[in-house]
């Protein structure tokens, strides 16, 4: 196993997902990356009010700024990459910005951009912006993503049922393991889009966004227990739908974690639906970016066999 490590420098950074992308990294499976992301919009100083002026990375916003690809050796379409989490620490400071142009906003009736800035104790597990006011953080990447298989380039921003992205998960923190299909070879990871805390929802379109230094480590999963994108993490285990209907991600999500339950259990798919509605939790993980987010929550020793 090797460690490596991965800065935060323009060469090594992108905006967009692509398949052409050279990797700017090439681990074997079992190793780690200790990689630092700066936040979404890849701000190399600290953004100041009222508008979130500072100078970034990328003069022009496609989407994320993230770190990679990564490559990793020997991995091939239908493999699936398992991405562990190992640690995450925050930059010391982070904002949340309201009036990004999406449906919600609009009905909601949004006018203006309201931008809080906040400072971040990993320490103390806080963080307070410039009113006053404080909420404890859970940091997590908003961003775990293998390259979609069709040749271009590939917005940052909408979450895919088959490569994860912009999953934007808040139960991904220190300890979890995301699971993600791999379309290209090499699967050419990106990550990045760090949060110190957000609710399930992301409602106003951002989290308390901050750069991140996270330490990843990298395999190949033989008999993974679901072909589609899924995560266990230190509570429970997770699956996940997108769609831009709502209705057609939470069956994605539902009849993955079904599938779970009725595998771990050895038994019928009706008889593990049942199962799942004495125990799994349903959340919106996000209602951004184009796409609806659900993901099914099956808490760790939920379901088990007496004796």
């Amino acid at each position: 196993m090797t460690a490596h490590v991965l800065p935060a420098e323009r060469p090594l950074l992108t905006d967009v997902y692509d398949p052409s992308l050279p990797p700017v990294l090439t681990v074997e499976p079992g190793d780690t990356v200790t990689v630092h992301t700066l936040d979404a919009r890849g701000y190399l100083q600290r953004p100041r009010l009222p508008d979130g002026a500072g100078e970034r990375v990328f003069p022009t916003h496609r989407g994320h700024c993230l770190a990679g690809p990564i490559a990793v050796a020997g991995a091939r379409p239908g493999d699936v990459l398992a991405v562990t989490l190992r640690s995450l620490r925050t930059d010391g400071w982070g904002w949340t910005a309201t009036g990004a142009p999406t449906p919600l906003n609009r009905r909601l009736g949004v006018r203006r951009d309201e931008l809080l800035l906040w400072e971040v104790d990993d320490a103390a597990g806080t963080a307070v912006n410039q009113l006053g006011i404080e909420v404890d953080t859970a940091p997590f990447l908003g961003v775990v993503g293998t390259t979609p298989a069709q040749p271009g380039e590939h917005s940052t921003i909408p979450p895919r049922p088959g490569c994860g992205g912009n999953v934007d998960c808040r139960s991904l923190v220190a300890g979890s393991t995301l699971f993600l299909p791999v379309h290209v070879d090499g699967a050419l990871l990106c990550v990045g889009d760090g949060h110190a805390a957000q609710g399930d929802g992301e409602v106003c379109g951002t989290a308390i966004e901050c750069g991140m230094t996270t330490e990843l480590h990298l395999d190949l999963v033989a008999a993974p227990a679901l072909a589609s994108v899924h995560a266990t993490t230190p509570h429970e285990r997770i699956t996940f739908g997108f769609d831009a209907d709502l209705t057609a991600a939470t069956d994605a999500a539902l009849a993955d974690v079904v599938t779970w339950i009725a595998a771990e259990f050895g038994v019928g798919f009706e008889t593990a639906l049942t199962l799942a509605s004495t125990a799994v939790d349903l959340r919106i993980t996000q209602v951004v970016n184009d796409t609806w987010g659900v993901h099914a929550l099956w808490p760790h020793g939920a379901l088990r066999r007496r004796g």
